[in-house]
């Protein structure tokens, strides 16, 4: 589990087609993971499967992505040089600075714009549809492993505002329109939904989302 508060932006050194999946070596400041460790790389719970430390004290690791998570996530088409938003796992204890994040990618995102406003840099994100029922204004999502709240609802997606530390301190800000994100819905409101759904089919409704549209919410 994780918080959505990235702590290091990795860079992505070498990639290549191996047994194991689509393996990723990744620069890194961390120099004391272990193997077996769960690490979220843009959003995606991986897990550490060699770790070492280089003469000059640059932590690396390599993380495998097998076949579900390569149909799921944009990693089949990451390459060497490439920035990625690195988080390690939670510890009971820790302060949630930001909120629950399982680092299942629920689907992508699609960015629909970015423009500065003042102090703030806005971005829009097109959602897979069945995920949009699942957001609220000024509720949590997670986009790329970095914990946001949703600054506006969009007919297809949402708005997000921001600050100028997460952009300056994540791989959010050489976003641009076009670009594929990876997105992870509040798990609250995705149970909340696994809850509802026998009692919307009992109605004739299929899904959340169904009903919401019926009901033009």
């Amino acid at each position: 589990m994780f918080t959505g508060l990235v702590d290091d932006v990795g860079l992505i050194e070498h990639v290549a087609d191996t047994p194991a999946g689509r393996e990723l070596r990744i620069a890194s400041r961390y120099t004391d993971l272990t193997d077996g460790e769960s690490i979220a790389v843009n959003g995606a719970c991986l897990t550490v499967r060699e770790h070492g430390v280089r003469a000059d004290g640059q932590g690396w690791f390599t993380v495998a992505a097998i076949t579900t998570t390569l149909g799921r996530t944009t990693i089949g088409d990451w390459v060497g040089g490439g920035q990625v938003n690195l988080e390690r796992a939670m510890r009971l204890g820790d302060r949630l600075g930001g909120h629950l994040v399982l680092g299942h990618v629920d689907g992508l995102g699609h960015v629909l714009d970015t423009r500065d406003r003042g102090d703030a840099w806005l971005i829009d994100v097109e959602l897979p549809t069945a995920m949009r029922p699942l957001l609220v204004d000024k509720g949590s999502i997670t986009i790329n492993g970095v914990s946001l709240t949703v600054n506006e609802l969009l007919p297809t997606g949402a708005q997000l505002s921001i600050i100028e530390y997460t952009r300056r301190h994540t791989t959010l800000g050489l976003l641009a329109a076009g670009a594929a994100v990876h997105v992870e819905a509040d798990v609250l409101a995705k149970h909340i939904e696994r809850l509802l759904t026998p009692y919307l089919r009992a109605t004739g409704a299929p899904s959340l989302a169904a009903a919401l549209t019926e009901l033009k919410v």
